[in-house]
């Protein structure tokens, strides 16, 4: 009897210590708890993939350096070669005047006169062809000759107020005048050229364009209509529609309305 009792007391003398080792084990898990939270760890995963994409932006910018290096000679060429460039237009412009008034038509016509009196000094009297082809040339422009070329001036430019010049030059509005003169002369070919030598598609236009030459206040002026205006430098868009308003300011054309036509007259220094 009292053996059972002597191994019921070591049996809850076992018991207990191991409770107690349990209890201190729990005590220090809870110390080390408290001295590192579970918020203060970093996700290692979550490092590893900012890693991996801060690597790979590495390496993209490692490869722009490394084009934009191999680039750099190239560059350096285009740019000296621009600079040469520069330095030959800058020279030429010196001698170059700021527009050209002459159209390549009439340089064309004066080169075609002197051709024909060269060759009628050269062949005399014998070649009949070249007496007779200058003495159609007069027919042509009969009563109007060539196409008034009335450049404005930079004055005349810079007299007018801000609200009407705008944006507009001296060479874009003188650029304009070349082209309404230009339409005109083109007009008055169709004005005077016999049917024979205009096509199909040209003689209605021809038929119109005499009858419209034929008004009071068009007989013998150079004219164009709005519809003939297709640059290169005066087209139908507000640039276009600002010069022909400084131009009619300044005296250089007249408009008026024959039928459904908006006429525009180019005008002769007074």
């Amino acid at each position: 009897m009292e053996a059972k009792k002597a191994a019921a007391g070591t049996s809850l003398e076992s018991l207990m210590s191991s409770f107690n080792t349990r209890i201190a084990e729990l005590q220090d898990l809870v110390i080390a708890r408290n001295m590192y939270p579970a918020t203060s760890v970093t996700d290692l995963s979550a490092v590893d993939a900012a890693l991996k994409g801060m690597e790979l932006q590495l390496h993209s910018i490692k490869d722009r350096l490394r084009d934009e290096t191999l680039a750099i000679p190239k560059a350096k060429k285009i740019i000296d070669a621009s600079l040469r460039q520069q330095k030959k237009l800058q020279s030429m412009s010196v001698y170059a005047p700021s527009y050209f008034p002459e159209r390549t038509t009439t340089i064309l016509e004066t080169n075609r006169c002197l051709m024909s009196e060269f060759s009628k000094q050269d062949l005399g009297v014998g070649s009949l062809k070249l007496e007779e082809e200058p003495a159609a040339l007069p027919k042509e422009k009969k009563g109007r000759g060539s196409p008034p070329l009335w450049h404005i001036t930079a004055n005349e430019l810079d007299s007018l107020s801000s609200y009407m010049r705008g944006r507009l030059t001296l060479e874009k509005v003188n650029a304009a005048i070349n082209d309404m003169a230009t339409y005109a002369e083109a007009n008055a070919h169709l004005i005077s050229a016999p049917k024979k030598k205009l096509a199909e598609n040209h003689w209605e236009k021809a038929l119109e364009l005499r009858d419209i030459a034929m008004t009071d206040g068009v007989k013998g002026k150079h004219f164009f209509l709005e519809n003939d205006i297709k640059g290169p430098a005066l087209k139908l868009d507000n640039t276009g529609k600002a010069i022909l308003t400084v131009l009619r300011h300044l005296g250089r054309i007249s408009e008026t309305r024959i039928g459904h036509h908006r006429v525009i007259i180019l005008l002769k220094p007074q």
